[in-house]
């Protein structure tokens, strides 16, 4: 049973509440050095980890850290630092024809569960929002990513025993599923919990937990090419937003051309060659494609190429008849995430923008920039696709909630 361990966090989580800011952020300015002066450590088990998962597998990319990838974790960290504190702002102030004086105040969750797959930058990441924000975390990994885990948290333990805050402040729970059930059914002892990983392992999350959870959904993000949009401008656009990172769920699935812009899509879908991209499309798309594109990169378009999130070098293409259909298309086919309009026509992306449903979406730049650093938030604890709370990039204000405080001097309600 993890109760004892819940128990505890939910205990750190109160003197965290009554920590300095200052403190906080040089704890945070401390964890940052020592994951680029102790990187050695975190990359040998990291390769521990990576020695049990093919390279093949979509995962893998995720899983991977690096001297330069373990720099980027830190600078994100001493991003964090340097924010507001996001604690303690008056969201509304008024006072009553009686007198009280009433405030809503931002507040911390309290203790947030986070279930993760093979991400060891959530690690750190969660730590980071979790302790700037006030909030005690307790961090579900899965296996693959189990040593490096271990491995980050007790870097983390060390700093925070240097500065005299609890080691609970981060909890790391055993990689299985046991321990996935007790957390999401930690009701009493852990406010939210938050999945980040595969649409399975968030639908899971969202059906089994008695915690209330906030989905990271997955992303099916789609790029719409309108009838008005410059060539050079979509080359460089779908190439970052497929192949600058394949792996992340900000990554380009489907490409959507206008049929008037059929002759382009040869040259709109040429940078990808150099990255070997696998590309499923309609009939018509093959006929644009074939003989200006590699035949074994080839596929015709099955009903299930649409609406999946590949993790790969992989991508659909579909030609439509109208702005109208593309945004049919990602109405059905969309997983709420991030979608792009590229075109010179300020009326149709108006449109594309005020009627897609969508986290984030995009006028002539890729999906790739939904991602919390970019968006200026410092670090991610996730990209919500939901409407409740938060949505879109999650960083320290979505992982705050309020109280009202009334101050009064001896009023009564008749």
């Amino acid at each position: 049973m993890l109760n004892e361990l819940f128990l505890k966090a939910r205990e750190a989580s109160r003197t965290l509440a009554l920590a300095d800011n200052a403190l906080v952020n040089r704890v945070l300015e401390a964890v940052a050095d020592a994951m680029v002066s102790e990187s050695d450590r975190i990359l040998k088990a990291n390769a521990q980890d990576l020695s049990r998962m093919e390279e093949e597998n979509p995962l893998y990319d995720r899983l991977k850290l690096t001297q330069e990838r373990i720099e980027g974790m830190a600078d994100d960290m001493r991003k964090v630092s340097s924010l507001p504190n996001p604690l303690g702002r008056v969201l509304k102030h008024h006072i009553l024809p009686n007198g009280l004086e009433l405030s809503r105040v931002s507040v911390p969750f309290g203790v947030i569960g986070i279930v993760y797959e093979a991400r060891p930058n959530v690690t750190f990441d969660v730590f980071s929002l979790c302790l700037k924000s006030g909030n005690a975390c307790v961090l579900k990994g899965g296996r693959d990513a189990d040593v490096t885990n271990q491995s980050e948290v007790e870097l983390i333990h060390g700093i925070l025993k240097q500065y005299g805050l609890p080691e609970e402040v981060v909890t790391l729970l055993p990689a299985t599923h046991e321990a996935t059930a007790e957390l999401l059914h930690a009701r009493g002892m852990v406010d939210l919990v938050i999945p980040r990983g595969s649409k399975r392992l968030i639908d899971f999350v969202r059906q089994e937990a008695t915690v209330p959870v906030i989905e990271t959904g997955a992303g099916v993000c789609h790029a719409y090419f309108d009838k008005e949009a410059d060539l050079e401008k979509g080359q460089r656009i779908v190439q970052n937003a497929k192949t600058r990172r394949v792996s992340v769920c900000n990554a380009l699935d489907c490409l959507l051309v206008h049929q008037d812009r059929l002759e382009d899509v040869a040259a709109l879908c040429a940078p990808l060659q150099a990255s070997n991209v696998l590309i499923y499309a309609d009939e018509r798309g093959l006929a644009a494609l074939r003989g200006n594109y590699p035949e074994n990169l080839l596929r015709p378009a099955t009903p299930e190429s649409y609406g999946t999130e590949f993790l790969s070098y992989t991508m659909a293409l579909r030609i439509v008849d109208s702005l109208d259909e593309a945004l049919t298309h990602i109405m059905h086919n969309g997983s709420g995430h991030s979608e792009c309009i590229i075109t010179e026509d300020e009326e149709a992306a108006h449109r594309f923008l005020m009627t897609v449903d969508a986290a984030c979406v995009y006028h002539n730049a890729p999906t790739s920039f939904t991602d919390g650093a970019q968006f200026g938030l410092g670090a991610e604890i996730g990209i919500s696709t939901q409407k409740l709370h938060a949505r879109g990039p999650m960083a320290l204000e979505e992982i705050t909630t309020y109280k009202w405080i009334i101050k009064g001097n001896g009023q009564t309600r008749k």
